[in-house]
């Protein structure tokens, strides 16, 4: 992961060193805005399962892949640096969830257990370079947050998600007010971890543990004021 995080930066750092002879005008871009997004969402949970009846030590993998299209709104406001170089600072908030079930081939085990995350909340930074009179490159620094359910009333709910998200995108903004923002990223969650409570068929024994990571492709709709 780290390794796909410098790899974003340093693409951005060589794009943004190529191009800073163009002439443009940062105040095109600055100002508050507002827009709704659309997301295509991949998941990727890599999760095992420990212990089990008895207090048999049996491990279970469950990696989790889940793809789908969710909605969401963001706002925030960009801040000139120059004529050529803008701060944006914004959060946003999708309306999705993506479910992890965990199985085991161990008659001696326990049998599934559903993680639900849903809820995204990202709060970001994005130092954004303006190639034209209508068109800006950035890179997105963001703090991620979700919240985290389990179906089974028999273990602990592990608490809300933590990650840090990286991406890389353009915004293009029309006269009129109106822009469009394109963006490619990825966030990169803190563990998760359910324990059982010792009823119904789940020991203090057994623990489920999950570190999800999700990639995403997003077009945003919306406003400078």
């Amino acid at each position: 992961m780290k390794k796909i995080n410098t790899l974003i930066a340093a693409c951005a750092l060589m794009l943004m060193t190529s191009i800073s002879s163009v002439m443009a005008d940062s105040s095109n871009f600055a100002g508050p805005y507002i827009g709704l997004q659309g997301s295509s969402v991949g998941v990727g949970i890599d999760g095992k399962q420990l212990g089990g009846a008895d207090d048999v030590n049996a491990t279970t993998d469950a990696p989790v892949g889940y793809t789908g299209i969710a909605a969401g709104v963001e706002a925030g406001y960009a801040v000139p640096l120059g004529s050529m170089f803008l701060l944006d600072i914004g959060a946003s908030y999708i309306d999705g969830a993506a479910t992890m079930t965990t199985h085991t081939s161990d008659p001696d085990a326990v049998g599934t257990i559903k993680l639900v995350v849903s809820q995204f909340y990202t709060g970001y930074i994005a130092p954004t370079i303006v190639l034209s009179d209508t068109a800006s490159l950035y890179v997105k620094i963001a703090r991620s947050e979700a919240k985290v359910d389990v179906t089974d009333r028999h273990v602990t709910n592990p608490g809300d998600l933590s990650g840090d998200t990286y991406a890389i995108g353009t915004r293009t903004v029309l006269p009129s007010g109106i822009f469009i923002r394109a963006e490619a990223g990825m966030t990169d969650y803190d563990n998760v971890k359910a324990q059982g409570l010792g009823t119904g068929d789940i020991p203090t024994t057994t623990t489920y543990e999950a570190d999800p990571t999700i990639a995403y492709g997003a077009i945003s709709l919306g406003f400078r004021f």
